[in-house]
């Protein structure tokens, strides 16, 4: 299997499952953030294995981005603001996107974060038509409910992913 390939498709499969399970559940299962490090060392050794290894300034970038988004997803989660499997995700997904990307992606999932909750505030407001109501659908828009992140999170992650320099240098082997 190509390294390239955990990175363009089982990467972003994993992202929107998360998306996908924080929509329905508000939870996002430890197995995907898991998966996304496991994923990661074995995208890492793909790549050295295929002639084209990493440099340990390149993998000490990635590191360190998980590690700062490991921090700051425990602080944002120590105070409320998210939930433990957010925080999680947002460190996995750090370690992919890097240190030179970590900023940008950031202030993209604060910009969708942002434009999720109002949107989720305003359809709450709104009357929920019959055939919408389903168990998952009445817990979003309870008025009291809380707001998938990991939502935003993925989705930004899947916006700033092929501005990266991992997908750079993944993609042109």
């Amino acid at each position: 299997m190509q390294a390239s390939f955990l990175l363009v498709g089982v990467l972003p499969v994993l992202l929107v499952a998360a998306a996908i399970f924080d929509l329905t559940s508000f939870t996002i299962p430890n197995i995907l953030p898991g998966a996304m490090l496991v994923l990661f060392l074995i995208f890492l050794s793909g790549m050295a294995l295929s002639g084209h290894p990493v440099s340990w300034n390149e993998i000490s970038g990635h590191l360190i981005a998980g590690g700062v988004g490991l921090i700051a997803g425990m602080i944002l989660f120590a105070f409320g603001w998210i939930g433990g499997g957010d925080a999680k995700l947002f460190a996995m997904t750090c370690l992919w996107l890097g240190w030179d990307s970590m900023l940008a992606y950031a202030v993209t999932a604060s910009i969708a974060g942002g434009v999720l909750t109002l949107a989720l505030l305003w359809l709450r407001g709104l009357g929920l038509p019959v055939f919408l109501q389903r168990r998952w659908v009445l817990r979003l828009l309870d008025p009291k409910g809380a707001i998938p992140y990991g939502v935003a999170l993925a989705g930004a992650a899947l916006l700033i992913l092929p501005s990266t320099e991992i997908f750079r240098l993944a993609t042109a082997h």
